[in-house]
């Protein structure tokens, strides 16, 4: 009995003292006093209802309004789901797509809108997009090059969970260069550790992985949330962590974003008292600390959950001059 309680002890240290030692270094990496601002290169997502009819011109008007005196530049509006075959029937889930462009054009001229086009991949998700077959990855790009008819200035793409290392995810995004548009994508966390990657959960890119994928894109955006941060100390940290993660490997060219949880869920995976605006807005800074980088921005996800809480977390701690 002795014996096998050592050995249960032995492996409870195991456990935790690696544990202990994660969750002082995030809480240390978000210790200090931040002093980076916006460079005007921020982004919001933005949900479907902008582009199926529920939307009206006052929508966005007021839309227009809200984006004064923030960094934001990027619209992503959601235009799919994209079939898992590829294909989108635009008249179907995009019907004033055309329109909202327009409207937003006419009432932000200097704001960008891309069309957010994605879907759940495999092996992570069966059914789901297969982007190792060469026939999807074609209708993925007939459907970028429909809706760029429809007035979009560029591709977002958010697809589910990419494995590191995904050759067919990596082959669509050079098929989507040759449209010769603006390509962003929503990017999976970098992985902390050196090694969570390889654990088949898709939840974690390498840094090397992570690095192929910018050096193919306009911008990336990080999707710094979900991260099972209990404090929003150490989510801060984490996306401290995250933040200068992305900075060693992310191309002079490509811009680089970090997103922000701008919704509330409480789970084990997504701790809403922990998760705050506040706190990525904060480890965003501090990870960012004095690089001169210019094209380094934050994006918020997602409009419709947004609340006046979540702006003015994101103007106070990023937007407003000290």
């Amino acid at each position: 009995m002795k014996r096998a309680l050592k050995i249960v002890i032995a492996l409870l240290l195991l456990l935790i003292v690696p544990i202990g030692a994660y969750g002082i270094s995030l809480r240390v990496q978000y210790a200090g006093d931040p002093t980076a601002r916006t460079r005007d290169q921020d982004a919001l997502w933005l949900g479907h209802a902008w582009v199926d009819g529920r939307k009206t011109g006052a929508d966005v008007t007021a839309l227009a309004q809200r984006l004064q005196g923030t960094g934001i530049r990027d619209l992503y509006v959601h235009t799919g789901p994209l079939e898992h075959d590829g294909s989108l029937p635009l008249a179907k889930v995009s019907p004033q797509a055309r329109w909202f462009v327009d409207a937003m054009h006419a009432a932000a001229p200097a704001v960008r809108v891309q069309a957010w086009l994605g879907d759940v991949v495999q092996p992570g998700k069966d059914p789901g997009m297969n982007l190792d077959d060469s026939a999807v990855r074609r209708r993925v790009v007939e459907s970028a090059s429909a809706v760029l008819q429809q007035g979009f200035q560029g591709i977002h793409y958010d697809f589910e969970p990419v494995r590191s290392g995904s050759k067919g995810y990596l082959a669509v995004l050079d098929e989507t260069r040759a449209l010769g548009t603006t390509l962003s994508v929503a990017a999976a966390q970098i992985d902390p550790l050196w090694y969570l990657h390889v654990i088949p959960i898709d939840k974690w890119w390498s840094q090397d992985y992570f690095r192929q994928v910018a050096d193919r894109v306009t911008q990336i955006a990080v999707m710094s949330y979900d991260t099972a941060q209990p404090l929003e100390s150490l989510y801060g940290g984490y996306v401290a962590k995250q933040t200068k993660l992305a900075l060693e490997v992310t191309p002079p060219g490509t811009d680089l974003l970090m997103g922000l949880p701008a919704y509330w869920e409480n789970n084990p995976s997504h701790w809403g008292n922990a998760e705050t605006v506040s706190a990525a807005v904060r480890g965003a800074r501090l990870g960012l600390g004095d690089s001169p980088r210019q094209n380094f921005g934050l994006a918020l996800y997602v409009d419709f959950a947004a609340t006046d809480e979540h702006w003015a977390a994101y103007r106070d701690g990023w937007c407003v001059a000290p």
